[in-house]
């Protein structure tokens, strides 16, 4: 289920940054990053909202935004870049990324 950043869904068009990953053995410090890192996104312009699975060590990531700027400028936070290269240095066996256009959006919620 996706955690919208307000109580309304955005309406499309609008962006979707995925990333993917498989964990690495050596975790020291990721808990504290994931923590400040989602807490930091959330306080970003351009944020709508995010989802994100995770099981036995491989993970899934989306982060969906207004607008290719808002995602741009969180990419150059710098608590952000800090946490990419560490991700690159120890936390992630492998990664990929991706941003979308999201053209068309429905929502059912039983």
């Amino acid at each position: 289920m996706i955690n919208w950043h307000t109580s309304t869904p955005p309406k499309a068009p609008f962006y979707a940054s995925i990333f993917n990953y498989y964990l690495s053995d050596d975790l020291e410090g990721y808990d504290a990053y994931d923590l400040q890192t989602l807490g930091l996104v959330k306080q970003m312009p351009g944020f709508l909202g995010y989802e994100s699975m995770k099981h036995e060590g491989r993970g899934t990531f989306i982060s969906y935004w207004q607008d290719e700027t808002a995602i741009a400028n969180w990419a150059q936070h710098p608590i952000h870049q800090e946490a990419k290269a560490l991700g690159i240095a120890k936390w992630y066996r492998y990664y990929h990324s991706m941003i979308a256009v999201v053209n068309r959006f429905h929502s059912h919620q039983f």
